[in-house]
């Protein structure tokens, strides 16, 4: 079959360890037989951002600005072991963190439902997408040790000079300390993007801080959806029958945990970052979500909610044979085939992303799938693949749908 065309290159955004392995593979499997694949990469791989002192991920941001529309490859944020391991200049950011930070938005994660795989929550009966704010907090803070006693406080000085001051803490010993900020103009663009995500797909939102607590931080997050709920979208809510509420996040847990589903949770940077890790193991596996960031400026770019699978990619380079779900990066890169498909108005390139979507539900309801899947589904003696070869099952389905 002739290969479809593609008008407008994707910002492709490779990554580490084995989701690296598994881009690959889905590339040369799922991919490139079937289209002509427009890319403009960027190698994310932690060697290269420490040759390039990270340049290259501020750079893959811009272009995403370019371009619309980027796919990204799970990357491993450096820690203390990290550095050593890998012999880097620093512990570099968060790439996730640098590149919302660029593009601001929201993260909008839902878990992949397919049947044979049983919410661990018996009462979820629909999909719980989280919506995280993907700016700011502990992504952007600034952190100091404390070596001994002393006085450390909050200090903001003023364009014409003058200061105000909030006392954080009289140490009288060692101790650390962190400081976090956000916009109030990237705050709003959350509250707009959830909104608008709630009436387009027609879903209850919740949102969820803890402004109790954090008096001035959290409440300005409640109050900025409070009133632009009210000047904007209040009627629009009520006409579509669909609710918006505030609670505390605690409050929000235990709620959801007694929920059907079928809704949106807002939830600031971190808090998302938790909430949807619990969300998708509960739905069956941290590789059985999607995940995109929605700019207030119309940019989109698509990833694999997970991590880089280090354990077996250890595995791997030594020969072993390895079983990882690449489900969530394959819908990585369906969303945004489709997402350029719409922008470019190419309909062809849209219905493949959804048979590709359509491949991996039917290859796993058939009893094909991985190991993390196997341990949990509810269909009888089902057929374990691995990392490969569930890739080349999907394929085969794919063959057949196209």
């Amino acid at each position: 079959m002739e290969k479809m065309k593609m008008i407008t290159p994707l910002v492709e955004m490779d990554g580490d360890e084995m989701t690296r392995i598994l881009w690959k593979i889905i590339k040369d499997e799922l991919l490139l037989p079937f289209i002509d694949l427009k890319t403009e990469y960027y190698d994310l791989g932690l060697e290269h951002r420490n040759e390039t002192n990270d340049k290259v991920t501020f750079d893959s941001a811009e272009a995403t600005k370019r371009y619309g529309v980027a796919v990204k490859c799970a990357t491993i944020t450096p820690n203390a072991a990290r550095v050593e391991e890998y012999g880097l200049k620093e512990m570099w950011k968060s790439p996730n963190g640098t590149i919302r930070a660029i593009l601001d938005g929201t993260v909008f994660r839902a878990p992949i439902v397919v049947k044979g795989i049983e919410p661990c929550v018996r009462n979820w009966k629909k999909p719980i997408t989280i919506a995280r704010h993907a700016y700011g907090d502990v992504y952007k803070a600034s952190e100091m040790k404390i070596p001994g006693p002393g006085t450390c406080e909050l200090v903001y000085t003023a364009s014409d000079g003058t200061e105000n001051r909030e006392l954080i803490h009289e140490f009288t010993g060692a101790g650390v300390i962190q400081g976090q900020h956000n916009l109030c103009g990237s705050i709003e663009s959350f509250a707009r993007s959830c909104f608008s995500f709630a009436l387009d797909t027609r879903q209850d939102l919740w949102f969820a801080t803890k402004d109790t607590i954090s008096k001035k931080y959290d409440h300005t997050f409640k109050d900025i959806f409070q009133e632009i709920y009210e000047q904007e979208y209040d009627a629009r809510f009520r006409e579509a029958g669909i609710e918006y509420f505030y609670t505390l996040i605690d409050d929000a847990v235990a709620r959801v945990m007694k929920a059907e589903g079928g809704f949106i949770w807002a939830c600031k940077n971190y808090d998302g970052d938790v909430m949807s890790d619990m969300i998708s193991s509960a739905f069956g596996s941290l590789a059985m979500m999607t995940s995109v960031l929605v700019s207030p400026q119309g940019y989109y770019e698509y990833e694999a909610a997970h991590g880089t699978v280090q354990r077996h990619y250890y595995k791997h380079l030594k020969g072993e044979e390895t079983s990882t779900n690449s489900v969530a990066t394959i819908f990585a890169w369906t969303g945004a085939l489709r997402k350029r498909g719409e922008l470019d108005q190419t309909p062809e390139l849209c219905a493949f992303a959804d048979k590709l979507e359509q491949a991996c539900t039917a290859t796993i309801e058939s009893g094909s799938m991985t190991k993390d899947l196997a341990l949990i589904t509810t269909i009888p003696n089902p057929t374990v693949l691995n990392s490969e070869a569930f890739i080349k099952a999907i394929r085969s389905r794919l063959e057949e749908l196209l």
